[in-house]
């Protein structure tokens, strides 16, 4: 007999992104085909290159002792979006936990002319600029919007982040340290990310071609998502409407390299095995991947060597596509935006193909989804996701049906 209290489901998805606020926006898009990603404008003087912003948002009045970043603020719209349909007045939902993951934080409030005369800047803008500057004040941000007094956590583990959130948040939740979890990731562009990624040469400077043999290197996105989890127990016994079961999820380092990934892949193949060890499936049993996929040389080719090694054995090629070929690497926010498409993948039966991937890495492990919207019943998918220092994380996710027993 399963126990309903050790049964992790999703009852709550909220998005902003590139594509605009809410799951419908985010999908009609994907759906559409159409890439987000144009030229980008005003990220620093000089600088040329690909990105893909998110509009205007709303303003919050800043806290009594703090001000809201540019992160923050994407944090509480998908947070907001991610609870419209729930009771925020009962003692439960104020009781919940918070786990928000960003690698920006408030840096997207620095402009470069902090360089010229730190001092002079800080007296400009004051010392309040300061108090968003930590990752930390992600999550806080979400617990102040929507008073919610419970268990709060800040991850940073660069682009696994957001995955990461997810995986530590329903472990929380196995723990009993909160009858709810609020979880995701939130990141803003931000000109020191880019100069980062500037230095590293690991940007594109036209739209990203992932898993393509000519691909050049990524695009950087903004943008924000939170998945709402509880037990399974919690869920039936308040009538909620669940999305998605959240079958497995892992964790592992590579242990390698500060930026570059393992080039076999292992680290991220070991992770895709305990989640599968996890879920009790098999490789079969996995309908779609939605890849980190980021469109670098390394990482590419890295990540095509763990389905590889992982999905040894299938009796057909895995169906893996890139997302972030319509919105580029949305960073800390990368592994929860992607974990909600999967979500979105099961729930539509539609796999979105990575765009302008016309030349693929080849792979006969891999079916990679090209072209046009693959339409077919996806009972369980995949998000993977990958960071600088060798992180990995591994979301599975199936249909609400597997909540049968």
């Amino acid at each position: 007999m399963t126990d309903l209290h050790k049964v992790i489901v999703v009852t709550g998805i909220g998005v902003i992104s590139p594509c605009g606020i809410g799951m419908a926006s985010l999908q009609d898009r994907l759906l559409s085909r159409k890439s987000c990603l144009a030229p980008a404008k005003d990220i620093y003087p000089g600088f040329e290159g690909t990105t893909a912003p998110v509009g205007e948002l709303p303003e919050f009045a800043p806290g009594p002792n703090a001000r809201y970043s540019r992160s923050d603020r994407l944090a509480m719209v998908a947070a907001q979006d991610a609870v419209a349909d729930f009771d925020r007045q009962q003692p439960s939902f104020r009781e919940s936990g918070i786990v928000m993951a960003s690698t920006v934080g408030g840096l997207s409030e620095i402009d470069p002319g902090i360089a010229e005369d730190p001092a002079a800047w800080y007296r400009r803008g004051g010392l309040a600029r300061a108090s968003s500057y930590s990752v930390a004040r992600v999550a806080a941000s979400v617990g102040e919007h929507l008073a919610i007094h419970g268990p709060t956590c800040a991850v940073s583990v660069a682009c696994a982040s957001g995955a990461m959130a997810i995986a530590i948040g329903a472990n929380m939740l196995l723990d009993g340290a909160a009858p709810m979890v609020l979880a995701g990731g939130s990141d803003a562009l931000c000109p020191f990310t880019m100069s980062g990624f500037t230095a590293l040469q690991s940007l594109d400077r036209e739209p990203c071609r992932p898993f393509d043999r000519n691909r050049k290197g990524l695009n950087i996105g903004e943008g924000a998502a939170v998945l709402v989890l509880e037990t399974l127990a919690r869920a039936r016994a308040r009538g909620a409407n669940i999305l998605a079961v959240l079958r497995g999820w892992a964790m592992t380092n590579d242990a390698y390299h500060p930026t570059a990934p393992q080039k076999q892949g292992i680290g991220l193949a070991q992770c895709i095995g305990r989640a599968m060890d996890m879920a009790e499936c098999g490789v079969d049993d996995i309908g779609y991947v939605n890849a980190h996929g980021t469109g670098t040389p390394l990482n590419d080719i890295a990540e095509a060597n763990a389905y590889e090694l992982a999905f040894r054995g299938r009796k057909l090629p895995i169906p893996v596509s890139s997302t972030k070929s319509y919105f580029g690497h949305c960073l800390g926010s990368a592994g929860s935006i992607e974990a909600a498409i999967a979500i979105s993948a099961i729930r539509s039966g539609a796999i979105y193909p990575t765009l302008r991937l016309t030349d693929p890495i080849e792979s006969a492990a891999v079916d990679w989804v090209r072209g046009e919207v693959r339409r077919q019943p996806v009972p369980m998918a995949m998000s993977a996701s990958v960071g600088f220092g060798g992180s990995n994380t591994v979301l599975l996710f199936a249909n609400s049906g597997s909540t049968a027993a």
